[in-house]
């Protein structure tokens, strides 16, 4: 008589939905859907190097952002000279190595800013999943929280004069990539437990796309998954099946770098030109009785690479060159704009009422997330830094050229 409730008990466990990321997790690049936010209430606002919980060397190089997932941590770093693969779990008490895995690979031409290990890991309860490119392949791959191998995929080759940037995201139970190049070009979801193929939904070629897609939960209709790429501009696709629900086309005449961001009722994204952005917009969806409709747009002082963020009604827009602006959101309307020095790849992150945003020399930019400019404080890290800062369990991580600090938290 037991058997029977055994088997009930087992066929629960394996169709229990996978563990949704906590406030101790942050499971992609910009952390849950790509916004940015944090309420963390340990993070300061002015520190020194006596205040950190932790620093630790990191082997290689590369602009890739970590990722924590309970008491793990994440990342990926490159040999420059070999283009060798490093995926690097660290255990968060400490910043010690839980495990290494190597992969080689062979060096390629790309732009000069850019680095072997750019695209930023995802993670969940089960699994870390890795994306990087050669010309030869578009790899793919998930490792277990223990290092052990899941599954790795080949998605054909890779052509872009720039490299490669964008980075995996997990949706319920699938691994999604964008995989807009200046080559064959398709959107794929694949099984997240599996790496078989669920969908992919073939794109325009044109040039290559950085930015990495967010859901948007509808009032309406399933869940979407939100892609810019300038071939094919704006897109949201059905998560569930990959079939293009609606699209706004020609609205990006340029590269694509910094990712799409959510607003009530909009969707926001740009691209830029060179090393600016060029053009912001802000469309609402399309409804089953209406067409996507363009809410403003913005052609001055956009970010090309950090990527926004929207808080309290309020979007904030990083431009690279150091210029901070405050619109908002619903209108456009500028609040305040104003410029603070340094230049920025890094996208910021808002923790609580305050901005963090790290400059190329590796500055900690904090200003007020607020109605009216405050600049609360400026820390050095003491050496160059293009990576976007990670918050989880209430601790600030900064991945510099060469080191990964824990900053915040009970110590």
């Amino acid at each position: 008589m037991r058997y029977p409730a055994l088997a009930t008990a087992l066929l629960a466990l394996f169709a229990a939905p996978l563990a949704r990321a906590g406030d101790d997790d942050w499971p992609r690049f910009r952390g849950p859907n790509g916004q940015g936010l944090s309420a963390a209430a340990g993070v300061p606002v002015r520190w020194t190097e006596a205040d950190y919980n932790w620093k630790v060397e990191v082997p290689g190089t590369g602009h890739s952002s970590p990722v924590l997932w309970g008491d793990r941590i994440f990342l990926t770093t490159a040999d420059a000279a070999t283009a060798r693969r490093t995926v690097l779990c660290l255990r968060a008490a400490d910043g010690g190595v839980a495990w290494r895995r190597d992969y080689p690979s062979r060096t390629y031409r790309q732009h000069q800013d850019n680095s072997f290990a750019t695209s930023t890991p995802a993670a969940d309860a089960e699994a870390v999943y890795v994306t990087w490119t050669t010309p030869d392949e578009v790899t793919l791959l998930a490792l277990d929280h223990q290092g052990g191998d899941r599954w790795r995929r080949d998605l054909g080759p890779f052509e872009a004069k720039h490299g490669s940037g964008t980075s995996p995201i997990v949706f319920e139970d699938l691994v999604v990539l964008a995989n807009d190049q200046e080559g064959r070009s398709f959107l794929i979801a694949v099984d997240r437990r599996t790496g078989e193929t669920r969908w992919q939904t073939e794109r325009r070629t044109g040039l290559a796309a950085y930015s990495t897609p967010c859901v948007r939960r509808r009032d309406d209709g399933p869940p979407e998954l939100i892609f810019t790429s300038t071939a094919d501009g704006l897109t949201a696709v059905d998560a569930a099946t990959g079939k293009v629900n609606w699209q706004m086309d020609k609205v990006f005449l340029d590269r694509c770098v910094a990712s799409p961001v959510l607003a009530p009722g909009l969707v926001i994204a740009g691209f830029g030109f060179g090393n600016r952005g060029t053009r912001l917009v802000a469309v609402r969806p399309a409804t089953k009785d209406a067409p996507p409709a363009l809410a403003y747009d913005v052609t001055k002082d956009v970010p090309l690479v950090p990527t926004p963020f929207v808080k309290d009604g309020r979007l904030f827009l990083w431009a690279d060159d150091g210029r901070v602006t405050c619109r908002d959101a619903a209108t456009g309307r500028v609040l305040w704009s104003e410029r603070v020095d340094g230049e920025f790849y890094a996208s910021p992150v808002c923790v609580q009422d305050r901005l963090y945003g790290v400059a190329k020399n590796g500055d900690v930019v904090v200003l007020a997330a607020s109605e009216k400019f405050e600049l609360l404080a400026r820390v050095p890290l003491g050496e160059p830094c293009n990576a976007t800062p990670a918050v989880a369990g209430g601790v600030l991580y900064l991945k510099t050229r060469s080191h990964l600090i824990s900053l915040g938290g009970r110590r």
